[in-house]
């Protein structure tokens, strides 16, 4: 089978995106995949869906922050960042998505918007609620460990 002329190929835009979760949520690249064609679907509809065609690209997870590229045809920016920022939660933990930037190339893509992740997280004791707990701190922004699970709370609210 011979291959598409150039001006006939599809076109594809490629959208960075950096997530957020609590220290202790556990994402994969499926669920999250999976999440993001269900609010997609649930947004725009089953037609539209597939006409956007999201795809996850490249995805990595791990201590509470996270990076993704998303496959988007060209034509649908607006609704693949509109169904980007649908998604509230995969697998059940809630997570936050943000969109760094969008390119025409996933080379452009890669280098201008990823590995700009949050500093690196440490795990200390701070003292919050009149009490010595544990925290995870990532720049600015710490997630201190309750009996119910996590809270975020920023530096100047520890000491």
């Amino acid at each position: 089978m011979k291959h598409l002329p150039k001006h006939l190929r599809p076109r594809w835009r490629y959208v960075a995106v950096g997530i957020e979760t609590w220290p202790d949520a556990d994402l994969g690249r499926r669920a999250f995949q999976r999440a993001l064609w269900y609010a997609a679907g649930n947004l725009i509809g089953d037609a539209g869906s597939a006409d956007a065609d999201l795809t996850l690209l490249s995805f990595s997870h791990g201590d509470g922050a996270g990076e993704a590229v998303i496959k988007v045809r060209h034509g649908h920016v607006a609704e693949a960042r509109a169904a980007i920022a649908c998604v509230s939660e995969v697998d059940g933990d809630p997570v936050g998505i943000h969109v760094r930037g969008i390119s025409g190339t996933v080379r452009a893509c890669e280098e201008r918007y990823m590995r700009r992740a949050d500093p690196l997280s440490t795990q200390r004791d701070v003292a919050f609620g009149d009490a010595e707990r544990s925290a995870v701190v990532r720049g600015d922004a710490c997630d201190v460990r309750v009996e119910s699970g996590y809270v975020g709370a920023a530096a100047f609210d520890i000491e």
